[in-house]
C-alpha cells in the first residue's frame, strides 16, 4: 500500500509538472495550436482509430477487438465446419440465418490463433483463455479504450514532431493503420506532434462518406459523430431482433392499409398472417377455409432504422403489401409501418 501511494504521488507530480510545461508552451507558442503530447486526445484518437479492426467476424466470435485466424474448426448449431478462408463465412451465416428466433450456438475447437487490436497474434489454448480475451475486450470498450472502427483515415499522412520547447524536430510519413498505431503507441513522452492537415478520411457504415479534416477539432467531431451513429445502428439492430421475435411468436391481422388516402383494410379482414421462423409467412382465410393460403416471405433488417420487407405471391390484394417498410413503432400488440419510398403509404399490423 505504501508503494502504491508513493507511485501515485510520483505520477501526480509528473502530470502536474508536464501540465505546467505544456501551459507554458501553449502560452508562448500560439502558432502551433495542434501540437499534442502522447497523452493528448488527438493521440488517443489516432491510436484507437488505427487499431486492428476485428469486427468483420463478429457474427462468428462476438469480439470486435480481435479476429480468429484461419484455419479454424467450429461447431455451429450442431454442424461441424472447417473454415480456411473468408469465403467459408457464408457457410456459417447460412446456418445462423436458417431460423430467426432459435438459440444459435458456436463452439470452437482449440487451440486457435487470434489477431488482437494491437496487431499481435496469440494462440488460445482453451475456452477459459478465450473468455478472458472477451472480458478484456468488453472492459476496453466500457472504458472507451477499444478500437474506433467507424472512421478510416486515408493514407499517407504526415506527422510533424516537436520538442518540449515547441521547436520542430522532424516529420514522418505514415503509410498504413498498423504503422500509425505502432508510431502513436510508442510516441515519446518527452515530445510533441501535430498532424500536417488537411487529411481525408472515410466514414464507414451504410454511407461510406469521404470527408476532409482540417484540424484536431475536425477529427474529434468526426469521431464523436460516427460513434453516435454506430450506437444508433446497434440500437436499431437490437430492435430488429426484438421485432423478429414478436413476429414469429404472434399471429397478425391487417388493422390498416392506407394508400392514396384510402384505407383498404377490409380487403384483408378475413385473413390472418403467420410469420414462421424460416423467413416464410402465410396469409390464411379464417372465414372460408376452402380458399388456398397465400404464401410469402419476409425479412427484417436494420440500418439507423428497422425495416420489414414483405413479398406475397398469387394474390393481387396481398401483392399490394409487397414493399420495404420502415418500422415507425412497434409493441407486442401492434406494428406500424411506412413505405420506405412513399411516406403516404402506411400499414398497421395488430396481433390477435
Amino acid at each position: 500500500m505504501k508503494n502504491l501511494k508513493l507511485l501515485t504521488a510520483i505520477l501526480l507530480t509528473s502530470i502536474l509538472s508536464f501540465t505546467s510545461c505544456q501551459d507554458e508552451i501553449d502560452n508562448e507558442n500560439g502558432q502551433n495550436p495542434n501540437t499534442n503530447s502522447a497523452t493528448s486526445p488527438t493521440a488517443n484518437n489516432l491510436e484507437r482509430s488505427s487499431m486492428y479492426d476485428g469486427s468483420f467476424d463478429d457474427f462468428l466470435d462476438g469480439v470486435s477487438c480481435s479476429s480468429i485466424l484461419f484455419p479454424l474448426t467450429a461447431t455451429v448449431n450442431d454442424t461441424e465446419i472447417t473454415l480456411i478462408s473468408q469465403a467459408d463465412y457464408q457457410l456459417v451465416l447460412n446456418i445462423l440465418g436458417q431460423f430467426t428466433n432459435d438459440d444459435d450456438s458456436i463452439e470452437f475447437q482449440f487451440p486457435l490463433t487470434v489477431k488482437l487490436s494491437n496487431y499481435t497474434e496469440v494462440q488460445v489454448a482453451n475456452q477459459a483463455e478465450y473468455d478472458a480475451l472477451i472480458d478484456a475486450c468488453e472492459a476496453a470498450e466500457n472504458e472507451a479504450e477499444g478500437a474506433i472502427n467507424c472512421i478510416n483515415i486515408d493514407f499517407p499522412i504526415t506527422i510533424l514532431t516537436y520538442d518540449l520547447s515547441a521547436e520542430q524536430t522532424g516529420s514522418v510519413v505514415i503509410e498504413s493503420e498498423q504503422q500509425l498505431y505502432t508510431y502513436m503507441n510508442n510516441f515519446d513522452n518527452d515530445a510533441l506532434f501535430s498532424i500536417n492537415y488537411p487529411i481525408t478520411a472515410t466514414l464507414t457504415g451504410e454511407s461510406n462518406t469521404a470527408i476532409e479534416l482540417s484540424s484536431d477539432a475536425d477529427l474529434q467531431t468526426a469521431i464523436t459523430n460516427c460513434l453516435e451513429n454506430d450506437e444508433a445502428m446497434e440500437d436499431a439492430e437490437e430492435n430488429a431482433d426484438t421485432l423478429e421475435t414478436i413476429l414469429v411468436d404472434g399471429v397478425f391481422k391487417v388493422e390498416s392499409f392506407i394508400s392514396a388516402s384510402v384505407n383498404t383494410a377490409n380487403d384483408y379482414a378475413d385473413y390472418t398472417i403467420n410469420f414462421a421462423n424460416d423467413l416464410s409467412c402465410t396469409a390464411e382465410n379464417t372465414v372460408n377455409t376452402t380458399i388456398s393460403d397465400i404464401e410469402g416471405t419476409y425479412t427484417v433488417a436494420s440500418e439507423l432504422e428497422v425495416f420489414l420487407n414483405l413479398t406475397f405471391t398469387g394474390n393481387a390484394s396481398f401483392e399490394l403489401l409487397n414493399n420495404t417498410w420502415e418500422v415507425t413503432s412497434f409493441s407486442q400488440s401492434s406494428i406500424s409501418l411506412q413505405s420506405s419510398t412513399n411516406s403516404a403509404i402506411t400499414l398497421v399490423l395488430t396481433q390477435i
